[in-house]
């Protein structure tokens, strides 16, 4: 069981985490919104899921009677991964998302089932329950993204080089690939590595002339800071 949940999750993450990106360009929410979605669905919500399924926890607080868990269809966790942005955006917005848009958007994005409005409410009382509730955003990586890039162009004028859009281009790909996992623990870590990359890629090679010891210590006091946190 724990080796083919694994490979289930391994081959639905990009397609999940794809169909989470696209959803929330369609539904126009802000930066934070989806990045919260992504931490909430990929970081948390998938592997407690299946973490659980190997102690078989969800019979014990389902009963067995949870069809959105029981069995675990590619449909239900298309649902789910559009639940987190409806959370997310109930978190972030004063005027959170509507039941009716993402009921919309999931008839046309899940396309082996067709979810009720009464059924997206349901999958939201076991998301959040399968989070224990505990849907803090205080280690979304896309804050510390932002504060590293602000502190970043007030140290040197070449950090306007540095879009915060092709930050977001490189989380992308980062959550897609499965990488973010590896540094979830610490986004401060993995916003600053993102920042790094976004450099390089944007900032001509003959520039590279800011003070590397200044800029140095500016990443390395984050990294120390969240190692300690």
């Amino acid at each position: 069981m724990e080796r083919e949940d694994s490979q289930f999750s391994s081959h639905l993450r990009r397609p999940l985490l794809e169909l989470l990106i696209f959803s929330s360009q369609q539904l126009l929410v802000r930066p934070i919104v989806k990045y919260t979605a992504l931490s909430l669905f990929s970081d948390r919500f998938v592997p407690s899921i299946f973490r659980s399924r190997e102690t078989n926890l969800f019979n014990e607080r389902c009963e067995g009677k949870c069809w959105l868990l029981h069995p675990l269809r590619e449909s239900n966790l298309q649902l789910f991964a559009l639940v987190s942005i409806w959370v997310s955006s109930k978190l972030h917005d004063t005027r959170p998302l509507s039941v009716k848009s993402l009921k919309s958007l999931g008839d046309m994005v899940i396309t082996d089932q067709c979810f009720t409005t009464r059924d997206f409410a349901e999958a939201e009382m076991v998301f959040l329950e399968v989070l224990e509730f505990n849907i803090g955003a205080s280690k979304v990586t896309f804050i510390f993204l932002e504060e590293l890039l602000i502190q970043f162009r007030e140290l040197s004028k070449l950090g306007e080089l540095v879009s915060l859009e092709l930050c977001m281009d490189i989380t992308d790909l980062l959550y897609e690939t499965g990488q973010t996992s590896i540094l979830f623990s610490e986004p401060q870590a993995l916003a600053a590595s993102i920042l790094v990359s976004a450099y390089f890629f944007s900032v001509p090679k003959q520039q590279w002339e800011f003070p590397l010891l200044p800029w140095g210590s500016f990443i390395s006091n984050h990294l120390v800071t969240c190692t300690f946190d």
